[in-house]
């Protein structure tokens, strides 16, 4: 299931789509905040263009919305139910883990969005 070859192992690597040999980001660090949005132009190993075309991105921020609602979901289902806390303590839990997840969420969401156009190719290993 997260094996190299598949959508997911993609996702949550952030690594080419087309033969996930190397990070699609300068620095794959999502916490390095300065470096959060830049990017390779081209993989190295099979030479995928990374921004078909411009304002590729732009799209991510939909997925981007659906990701940070899951979040906002976990962190309520979390201290909510599961630890008992009030409402105001719940809401301060759902903020902070925006707050502390934001760069993750940006990450996975441009990985989710660049892996619905592209797909693994087995013949470029």
């Amino acid at each position: 299931m997260f094996k190299k070859g598949s959508k997911l192992y993609g996702i949550l690597k952030g690594v080419c789509p087309k033969c996930h040999h190397e990070s699609m980001y300068t620095n794959p660090n999502p916490y390095a905040v300065t470096q959060l949005f830049e990017m390779q132009d081209n993989c190295s190993h099979c030479n995928t263009k990374y921004k078909m075309e411009p304002s590729f991105f732009y799209g991510s921020m939909y997925v981007s919305y659906a990701v940070g609602i899951a979040f906002a979901v976990a962190a309520f289902v979390i201290s909510y139910l599961f630890l008992g806390s009030s409402l105001k303590v719940a809401f301060v839990a759902i903020v902070a883990v925006m707050f502390i997840f934001y760069p993750v969420i940006i990450r996975v969401s441009r990985n989710i969005w660049i892996n619905l156009f592209m797909s693994y190719d087995k013949n470029l290993d």
